[in-house]
C-alpha cells in the first residue's frame, strides 16, 4: 500500500482537525453528568449503548468505571441479557429499554409506551437527563468507532 493510500484510509484525528469540538462535547458531558441520574444507572446506560455500538474502547472504559463505583461483575456480565434476568430493577429495565430504542433507531418503536414505562420510575427531568446521557454516549461511541 502506498503512503497516499494509507493516508487516505487513516482515521481522522478529530482532536487535531476540529479541536474546538472536543471541549464543547466535554462541557455538554459535564452538564449531563451533573443532572439527577443515579451513577450506577448512568454507567449501565453508557455500557449498554457502547456494547450495541461495538465500541471496544468505551466498553472497556465504562466497565472499569462502573466497577470503580460499586457495580458488580455479575450484573455487568448479564447486561447484554438485561431483559431476561432478575438482576435489574424495573427502573433500570425501563432505562435500558429506552437506551436500546434510542441507540438502534427503528421506525416501529413505540416511544410512547417506553416513556410511560419510564414515568413509572422517573421524573420528566430524570427522563430528560437519561435521554441526554444516551444521546451523548451514542455520539462518543460514533466518534470512537469512526477510528476503527
Amino acid at each position: 500500500m502506498t503512503a497516499t493510500a494509507v493516508a487516505s484510509t487513516a482515521p481522522v484525528r478529530f482532536d487535531l482537525v476540529v479541536p474546538e469540538v472536543f471541549p464543547a462535547l466535554l462541557k455538554v458531558h459535564e452538564v449531563v453528568s451533573d443532572l439527577d441520574l443515579d451513577k450506577k444507572l448512568h454507567h449501565l446506560v453508557h455500557l449498554r449503548a457502547s456494547q450495541i455500538n461495538g465500541c471496544a474502547f468505551c466498553v472497556k472504559m465504562h466497565t472499569r468505571e462502573a466497577r470503580q463505583d460499586g457495580e458488580t461483575s455479575d450484573r455487568l456480565d448479564r447486561l447484554v441479557v438485561w431483559a431476561h434476568v432478575s438482576d435489574f430493577s424495573e427502573a433500570e429495565k425501563a432505562a435500558l429499554a429506552w437506551t436500546e430504542a434510542l441507540t438502534v433507531l427503528n421506525p416501529q418503536t413505540d416511544y410512547a409506551s417506553l416513556r410511560g414505562r419510564l414515568r413509572a420510575s422517573f421524573t420528566d427531568k430524570q427522563i430528560g437527563a437519561l435521554t441526554a446521557t444516551i444521546g451523548m454516549i451514542n455520539l462518543w461511541n460514533r466518534l470512537q468507532v469512526s477510528a476503527h
